[in-house]
């Protein structure tokens, strides 16, 4: 028996009401060069400024010259360099406490995902107080923030258009996010020319990060949500708009990144991704990520490995494993990327696909097992145990993840397994 006769019809979920919700920032400006419009954009709401980056954007030229036509554009500016990867809250109380009273009345994030949801949340905390912890959760926070405006400078965590910010706290040992549509950035500026000194291990950890998004935007829950359910939670599910987005960012990704590995300094391949990292970011706001993203926490924080890493080396398990309720979807993903043939059976396309994404994942020289992350044996029921604890991304995933169904995706993820499962 294989495993896609076990199932029960009613775990397939369609989007039965042909409903259609995305949540976006204000304004997007996107292309070569339009950094240079920031300096504008921010006069325009701001008389002070904070800039929030880390240490090595902060020593860049290009952060200089953005933060130079700011000051020249007459705001004054704060700059906050100290951003770290994975966010630790002990970088939000550090704004919290060396910005609060400075009448700061916008932030500015540039940066990769870190340095962008720190913009996000700070912009919380110091219109609104308290601690970052108060605002854990969905719809937690009471009211708008400062604005903000995203200035991304890797292509792949979508974090510009995103309105979740996620903090590792260390005393509970665990990401926590902080989901609002209050974070929504007033403007996103993305310039695919801030890519060009991305490091290639970062290009390839964040377009792993990228690509994860829009297969699981794509293949997601439909939740067929009503006014309560969009009032309470900010995954209203897999819809007709995000699969706008997943579909475009999926078929640039396709060309983009063998390209931007065959040469880093191709600013038309830089610029398709940066397009598909933005698709990616607007199809998540909404329908949300899933099973990797779930298993991959607990696993970053064992191993201290990238997080688009980490969803590298569970891809091929997770994808595996959805099959069976989403044959249709993997079949298109197949057709958008070039690599199934129309003509063929649906699950013959449907694996054309997913071996597409892992081809991708190859490409970018990514790890795809567990076991090269690190990532012991002996931790397989502690990380189950953590997944499931991460409810607002298992009820994203188009098959229902119970604890054993997650220990059987590391155990395959651990061994390299790319074989089609059955029983």
């Amino acid at each position: 028996m294989t495993i896609a006769e076990d199932l029960p019809a009613a775990v397939r979920s369609e989007n039965a009401l042909a409903v259609g919700i995305l949540r976006q920032p204000g304004t997007v400006l996107f292309g070569p060069g339009q950094r240079r419009q920031v300096p504008s954009i921010v006069a325009g709401i701001a008389s002070r400024a904070l800039v929030v980056t880390d240490a090595r954007m902060a020593a860049s030229a290009e952060f200089r010259e953005i933060a130079d036509g700011i000051r020249a554009a007459g705001v004054a500016v704060d700059v906050y360099d100290a951003t770290e990867p994975d966010l630790p809250r002990e970088n939000v109380m550090d704004v919290a406490q060396r910005f609060h009273g400075r009448d700061i009345d916008a932030i500015v994030g540039i940066g990769g995902g870190s340095c962008l949801d720190l913009a996000k949340v700070a912009a919380i905390v110091l219109a609104r107080g308290g601690d970052v912890r108060d605002y854990y959760g969905e719809f937690l926070v009471p009211g708008p923030g400062l604005p903000v405006v995203t200035v991304p400078t890797t292509g792949g965590t979508g974090a510009e258009v995103t309105c979740i910010s996620v903090v590792y706290d260390a005393e509970r040992g665990m990401k926590v996010g902080v989901a609002s549509p209050h974070l929504e950035a007033h403007t996103a500026v993305i310039d695919p020319e801030l890519t060009l000194s991305c490091p290639p291990g970062l290009t390839a950890a964040t377009g792993a990060d990228a690509l994860s998004h829009l297969v699981e935007a794509f293949t997601g829950r439909a939740k067929n949500p009503d006014s309560a359910h969009l009032r309470t939670k900010l995954y209203a599910g897999k819809n007709l708009l995000t699969d706008v987005y997943a579909r475009q960012g999926l078929a640039l990704l396709a060309r983009s990144l063998p390209a931007v590995v065959a040469d880093p300094s191709d600013i038309d391949a830089r610029t398709d991704t940066m397009f598909a990292s933005y698709c990616a970011g607007m199809a998540i706001n909404t329908a949300g990520t899933a099973g990797a993203h779930a298993i991959q926490s607990p696993i970053g924080n064992l191993t201290h490995t990238p997080h688009g890493f980490g969803i590298a080396a569970l891809l091929p398990s997770v994808m595996r494993y959805n099959l069976p309720t989403r044959i249709p979807e993997f079949a298109e993903i197949g057709r958008l990327m070039g690599t199934a043939d129309p003509a063929a059976p649906a699950l013959d396309q449907a694996h054309a696909g997913i071996i597409a994404v892992e081809g991708l994942l190859d490409a970018l020289g990514a790890p795809t097992d567990l076991t090269t992350l690190g990532l012991s044996p002996d931790d397989v029921g502690f990380v189950a145990d953590q997944a499931m604890l991460a409810t607002r991304l298992t009820a994203n995933n188009p098959r229902e993840l119970t604890r054993e169904a997650i220990i059987t995706i590391l155990e395959h993820g651990l061994s390299g397994d790319r074989s089609w499962w059955t029983g």
